[in-house]
């Protein structure tokens, strides 16, 4: 008992410290991000830009597709250039054809001439009093000229018809003349604030020297490569500290498994019989996400058409990926939040007065949001509604939280309701001492910043400095996602193998306290290194490199775990009947290693993602550790809430098996025989050339990418019979009549 209350302050105490560190760093970003001008003019006065329009611009990004459209510092989709990484090519190109002239060339003039562009991309004019930044005359035709490329691009210009089909862009994606232009604002602010010098830092720019350009002298910087021996490092040092504590623990004497199952005969109560739809919605949702993966991959080849139909005129690119994306963390969410109404009324050991109208109403409430975010999303992409209508009820342009902040107001309710629900049921449990006590109150804890935490996505306005709107972008995708819901998860796991009597609670007890001090030190601070780029001072990156390299360390040890509860579970046969619970909790171990570890770190240090960032390598890691993660973990507990929901005998295993192989399968023919092939590729032409020559069509649309992605299929297929299964699975459990009794533990249920 001392040992855990020991545990339970060091948790507190790196919870505090670590968001005080990651507030502080957040303010010194907002400090340093680059400036937003209030005016662009050439040397002689003539305004190009003003900030307003550069901050319009960026709105007009967004409702555009914003992220889902190509990306700006690297974070967005892949098949559209990066559009910073883009215009600062062109610009220095253009810019370097004008200094020519027509002068004849020789080694020295071009070799004076490059000098010149460098010097010209690199400078910082920008003045802190007036608020302007100047550029010569000759930068000011470079940057009408590519302005002129992106207002076309943007709007009809039918002589860019095709590059817009390479794109997967439609015709006319900004109808107004005034929001192409101030698009154009938004890029050239971009790629200014990517090329130019910060004050008195000379050969740094605001982005670290990001993206790798060699036309404008940006290379990796010497801080980002010794950062990163110093995450590898750690790292290593890590991982064999882990490793001798595991192996000085092992010793501990483990639990004897009873005889008989103990999670029989309780009666399941009206609010966890309510959880069966949300099941059934999660597997809809599944079928939904990769329906739109396929159209959304297809894109990648064809562009505007599915197999010659011209699917992109009622379902764009923009509207499949943010569909595609979006959909996944709902259905993940989905599974999780009803696994957390399921257990509540078990632990706390009677069903609270209204507690399945509770269930109902949030059930129908979070339909409201997935259909109606969905719904307004596609219309607003599909009929230009403009920046307002995209910023509230539309498509907000951002990747994993796109959808409109009406949306996002109603969702942050449903989940502080869900907390509500969740907490009613489990206050019994919390004021009573009991064994499995500390693992219930981690159940709350992480379901209260669950809630709590949703809170970030309101951070962000229409105006807020993009840098800033990446800095709480990732509060949300990373700590809320990757951080409350995976130690609410295991918690969840972990009450589930105490009850099925493999493991001693005091043993859970301590192990899930000392995991979850282990990943959130090196998960939230880690959080910093999806900013490394994103107009973020140094230290960010001396931060993130550090603490994301710690965040993988945990992840060598649950596969060692899941494989040895595996081991434990086949030597009674009543665990047989949670053969395949157990073994998505398997697979989560293996794709925690594989896909979040092994993948994740392969791409985390400075060094790497300077020149990897959106290229298909994070795209690689992203499917192998969130489905590989996040939704079996939200298959194993859906399966295990289901076996509880009805009889054992109507349970068709015989389905499941393929499902679960299927999955598994098929996503590792995805990740390995398309996405990180592709992705490998993309990195030696952005190491050789620059990050726009590794997004550029002639890349893309090259043989080798395009080979690559219809390797996909194989993988998709194998991946979509998964699904087909698990919902026959569904099928079958709904025309059977649902069990009145359900293995939620040795507790009475009360009415």
């Amino acid at each position: 008992m001392k040992s855990t209350n020991r545990l339970w302050r060091w948790l507190g105490l790196i919870f505090v410290l670590s968001f005080g560190a990651l507030g502080y760093l957040g303010w010194q970003i907002y400090l340093f991000a680059p400036p937003i001008p209030k005016s662009v003019q050439t040397t002689g006065g003539e305004v190009l830009y003003t900030g307003d329009q550069i901050q319009r611009g960026q709105q007009a990004w967004r409702a555009a597709g914003g992220q889902q459209l190509g990306s700006v510092w690297g974070h967005g989709s892949y098949v559209a250039p990066d559009w910073s990484a883009d215009w600062l090519h062109r610009e220095a190109v253009a810019l370097r054809k004008i200094l020519v002239g027509q002068q004849a060339l020789t080694e020295e003039t071009a070799a004076a001439i490059d000098a010149k562009v460098k010097r010209e991309m690199r400078r910082n004019t920008y003045d802190d009093l007036s608020g302007a930044v100047k550029v010569s005359p000759e930068r000011a035709a470079a940057i009408r000229e590519v302005a002129a490329h992106f207002d076309g691009l943007f709007g009809s210009e039918a002589s860019l018809a095709a590059l817009r089909e390479q794109y997967a862009m439609g015709d006319g994606v900004l109808p107004e003349k005034a929001d192409r232009q101030a698009l154009t604002a938004f890029f050239f602010w971009s790629a200014w604030s990517a090329s130019t010098d910060r004050p008195s830092e000379e050969g740094l720019s605001y982005t670290s020297n990001w993206p790798h350009e060699p036309l404008v002298g940006n290379t990796l910087t010497g801080t980002a490569a010794m950062w990163s021996m110093a995450s590898v490092i750690l790292l290593l040092a890590g991982i064999a500290a882990m490793l001798w504590l595991h192996a000085r623990g092992h010793g501990e004497e483990e639990a004897e498994v009873p005889k008989t199952d103990p999670l029989l005969g309780v009666k399941a109560t009206p609010s966890m019989k309510a959880t069966r739809k949300y099941f059934f919605a999660v597997i809809g949702l599944i079928l939904l996400q990769i329906g739109m993966g396929v159209i959304t991959a297809h894109y990648a080849v064809e562009g505007k058409a599915f197999f010659g139909i011209p699917l992109a005129d009622v379902l764009p690119y923009v509207s499949t990926r943010t569909i595609h994306t979006q959909v996944g963390i709902f259905w993940i969410a989905t599974a999780w939040l009803a696994t957390g109404l399921y257990i509540a009324p078990l632990l706390g050991g009677r069903e609270p007065k209204l507690q399945k109208l509770g269930v109902d109403a949030l059930f129908w409430a979070l339909i409201v949001v997935v259909l109606g975010s969905t719904v307004t999303g596609w219309l607003g992409t599909l009929q230009h509604r403009g920046v307002d209508f995209a910023f509230w009820l539309g498509n907000q342009g951002l990747e994993f939280t796109s959808m409109g902040r009406v949306w996002q107001l109603l969702l942050f309710v449903g989940l502080l309701f869900w907390v509500y629900l969740l907490g009613r049921a489990l206050w019994p449990a919390l004021k009573t001492p009991s064994e499995t006590r500390g693992l219930i109150a981690m159940v709350f804890l992480s379901a209260t910043c669950i809630g709590g935490f949703y809170a970030t996505s309101l951070t962000w306005g229409q105006h807020t400095h993009y840098s800033m709107v990446e800095y709480w972008r990732w509060w949300l995708v990373h700590l809320w996602v990757e951080g409350f819901f995976e130690v609410f998860a295991t918690a969840v796991i972990a009450l589930i193998f105490t009850k099925l009597g493999l493991v001693h609670a005091a043993s859970a007890n301590r192990a899930i306290v000392a995991e979850t001090i282990v990943f959130l030190f090196g998960g939230i601070l880690g959080t910093l290194h999806h900013l490394y780029w994103t107009g973020t001072p140094t230290s960010v990156i001396a931060v993130g490199a550090v603490f994301s390299a710690l965040e993988v360390v945990p992840l060598t040890l649950i596969g060692l775990e899941a494989m040895q509860t595996w081991r434990r579970s086949q030597s009674v046969a009543w665990l047989q009947a949670y053969k395949w619970p157990i073994l998505c909790f398997v697979a989560v171990g293996f794709w925690n290693t594989v896909g979040a570890g092994l993948l994740g770190f392969a791409i985390n240090p400075p060094a790497a993602l300077y020149y990897v960032q959106g290229l298909n390598m994070t795209a690689a890691h992203g499917h192998a550790a969130l489905f590989g993660v996040y939704g079996m973990l939200g298959i194993g507990l859906m399966l295990f809430c289901l076996r509880g929901l009805y009889e054992r005998s109507l349970h068709a295993d015989r389905l499941i098996k393929p499902a679960f192989w299927a999955f598994n399968g098929g996503l590792a023919m995805m990740v390995f025989m398309s996405l990180l092939p592709a992705g490998i590729y993309q990195a030696y032409a952005a190491i050789t050339q620059g990050l726009w020559y590794a997004r550029s069509p002639e890349v893309i649309h090259g043989s080798v990418m395009e080979t690559l992605v219809w390797l996909r299929v194989p993988g998709d297929i194998v991946f979509a019979a998964g699904a087909v299964y698990l919902a026959l699975y569904a099928l079958k459990l709904l025309r059977k009549p649902a069990v009145t009794s359900a293995p939620v533990g040795a507790l009475p249920v009360k009415p």
